[in-house]
């Protein structure tokens, strides 16, 4: 057990921080504190040591330089156990120093603004705080570090258990979340300034260095045999699947997240109330209409064979009379932004549905990383929507708003649609949906033999493609199954002869430019 007697506390974060000092102080705990710290102590009435003062130096060069001082980490790297450690110690008149709080300068929220310029970045560089975080934690037998606002808790009940002490393995602990927390942040410097050219204009990094940290265990991965955990970026955008708030049901699967954040992020892109199913991380059926329910009655109605056991993603505040259809199916997941009162007594009678809570925010904009074989892929997300008033239309024949409303409802769903991707909609609702396979016309076949198994009426539908087609063939199998018009992006080198299919079998076709290819 160490006593703690002394504690250095220098945060930026200052959450908590008076309530956690006001608690050391019940236990007889010196403290010396730095800058803006030390000023919000007196301003409180805890009674503080200024470092400027405990060292017999001024904080000098604006702030760069206030701690790296001996009298500092001698005080925390001195080893309690050696003789000759503790008589320089005593000669140089250094105390010892049992506890050290620490968070450092916010770094990544500084880059995260917009416009950020490099000399503001350069000075969010923390230099004092993370020698101090790691002088106490290379000395974790005889000193307690912390820097995280979220273990004052554990500190203070600690403290209380073992009359103001703290034992190894609580010790060794708290050091292991300092080197992650002192990684982390040198890897975001890292990443920022590997990712400036001489220009000084954002590219990516020569080095990526990627921290995340364990949210939970997972009940498995792909497979029952395969182990899982899942991990999250601490800066993740709060309207990102990652920070999902699970309010029953059973563990989650690796099948689970990973289905889900399709469901999620395709929900997120339509602005009526709108609801998403999604098996196998495609959606199988998605539905937009002024009431809820109505809308997840659309999206179950496209495939309800390929429901069952789904993940359902809903847009807005999931109401007690859609959560009454709900658990009439067999669901796995459903995730809402939130969830009335009355529709949580109702999915209580299904306690193994797992309830996901995520706030909808869309400023995500987040790299997409994907591992291969000894390796990452890196990318910017795929967040482009078209204006379907500046697509080109290329067909004689031209659309109405009615077609035009429900070629941008199709086209935002393909775009979650696993390559090659055929969307059948009409009346903001999925038809038939036609996902992964490699050649387009049997994703075509497929969208038209899913509508056929569930008895929808594909005359006058709208069909979107996330590429272009290579051979008129797939524009027979459409036209033949009754859509009217087509949105694709076109850059085909037989575009004539598709274009011309159209024309031919009196289609619209719309080009946007752009494809959607997802993998």
């Amino acid at each position: 057990m160490i006593k703690i007697k002394r504690a250095l506390i220098s945060v930026s974060d200052k959450k908590g921080i008076i309530d956690f000092a006001k608690m050391l102080i019940k236990f007889n705990v010196e403290i010396l504190s730095t800058g803006g710290t030390a000023k919000l102590f007196a301003e409180n009435n805890i009674p503080v040591i200024e470092v400027s003062y405990y060292t017999g130096f001024p904080e000098m060069l604006d702030g760069r330089v206030k701690t790296l001082h001996p009298k500092i980490h001698g005080g925390i790297l001195g080893k309690r156990d050696d003789e000759k450690h503790l008589e320089t110690m005593n000669k140089f008149n250094i105390p010892l120093i049992d506890l050290v709080v620490v968070n450092l300068y916010p770094f990544e929220t500084t880059i995260s603004k917009e416009n950020c310029q490099l000399s503001e970045a350069i000075e969010n560089i923390d230099i004092g705080g993370p020698a101090m975080i790691r002088s106490s934690a290379k000395n974790y037998n005889g000193v307690a570090v912390v820097t995280e606002a979220s273990d004052y808790k554990m500190i203070e009940d600690a403290l209380k258990q073992n009359d103001g002490a703290l034992n190894l393995e609580c010790r060794f602990n708290l050091a292991k979340k300092a080197f992650e927390h002192t990684a982390k942040y040198d890897s975001a410097i890292s990443n920022y300034l590997n990712g400036l050219d001489t220009n000084r204009n954002v590219t990516y990094p020569n080095k990526l260095n990627l921290a995340f940290n364990k949210k939970m265990d997972l009940r498995y991965g792909e497979n029952p045999h395969q182990s899982a955990s899942f991990y999250v970026d601490e800066i993740t955008n709060k309207g990102s699947l990652a920070s999902f708030k699970q309010l029953q049901g059973k563990e989650l699967s690796y099948n689970n997240l990973n289905d889900a954040d399709t469901a999620w992020e395709c929900v997120k892109s339509f602005k009526l109330p709108s609801c998403v199913i999604v098996k196998h991380a495609n959606p199988c059926g998605v539905g937009s209409s002024k009431d809820l329910l109505d809308a997840y009655k659309k999206a179950f109605l496209t495939d309800p064979t390929s429901a069952f056991g789904g993940i359902i993603a809903c847009n807005t505040p999931l109401d007690k009379n859609t959560a009454s259809q709900i658990i009439t199916q067999f669901v796995e997941v459903v995730i809402a932004p939130s969830y009335e009162a009355e529709s949580l007594k109702i999915f209580e009678s299904k306690p193994n549905i797992r309830l996901l809570e995520v706030t909808l925010d869309n400023n995500f904009n987040a790299f997409e990383l994907k591992k291969i074989g000894g390796g990452l892929l890196v990318q910017s997300p795929d967040n482009f929507n078209i204006d379907i008033n500046h697509c080109k239309i290329v067909s004689k024949l031209k659309p109405n708003q009615e077609q035009m409303d429900d070629m941008l409802f199709a086209w935002r769903v393909a775009k979650y649609v696993k390559s090659n991707a055929i969307v059948f909609c009409k009346n903001n609702r999925t038809l038939g949906i036609g996902a992964g396979q490699m050649s387009r016309v049997d994703s075509t076949k497929i969208a038209s033999i899913k509508a056929q198994n569930a008895n929808l009426d594909l005359t006058n539908s709208v069909v979107a493609s996330d590429a272009f087609f290579p051979f008129r063939d797939g524009i027979d199998v459409l036209a033949a199954a009754g859509a009217k018009c087509v949105i694709q992006p076109g850059g085909s080198l037989r575009d004539e002869e598709v274009i011309s299919a159209a024309d031919e079998l009196g289609l619209v076709m719309l080009f946007t430019g752009y494809r959607h290819f997802r993998h």
